[in-house]
């Protein structure tokens, strides 16, 4: 089971070698605490895929979850009612899925050849997705 994760937030404008050196940081400094790493929202484009394990190291699994546009609009604009986000409205959420299509389907096609993927459906609640995953993380040597 994963037990440590790095989150990157939204940090798009970050160079792609200070992403990769807080990686191996946060990598290299909790390699004593624990039997995998779970990288969310990462790589997002395929050259920071192949320079993550050809400069860290190699990717074992990949989880994919899966949601139609229809149900990511709908939960982004549930979120932007209470998060204060304002580019969570429908446009830009628009737009942010244009980009995800765009550069993270190939990211998961790259893997998908590699036989790496795991596809989770997220159309379900957030209980039934956790399941989902945990069965998964479980289910693993690490």
């Amino acid at each position: 089971m994963a037990e440590w994760s790095v989150r990157l937030g939204s940090g798009l404008a970050r160079r792609l070698e200070e992403v990769l050196g807080l990686l191996r940081d946060a990598i290299v400094s909790n390699l004593t605490k624990t039997k995998c790493f779970l990288i969310d929202g990462y790589p997002r484009e395929l050259e920071q895929g192949v320079r993550f394990e050809n400069e860290i190291v190699p990717c074992t699994n990949v989880l994919y979850f899966d949601v139609s546009d229809g149900t990511m609009t709908s939960r982004l604009l549930e979120r932007g009612k209470s998060s204060g986000r304002v580019d969570d409205n429908e446009a830009t959420i628009k737009k942010r899925l244009a980009t995800f299509h765009n550069q993270t389907e190939p990211v998961i096609a790259f893997y998908q050849r590699q036989g790496k993927v795991q596809q989770v459906s997220a159309e379900d609640g957030i209980d039934e997705v956790y399941v989902k995953v945990k069965k998964f993380m479980e289910s693993k040597q690490w």
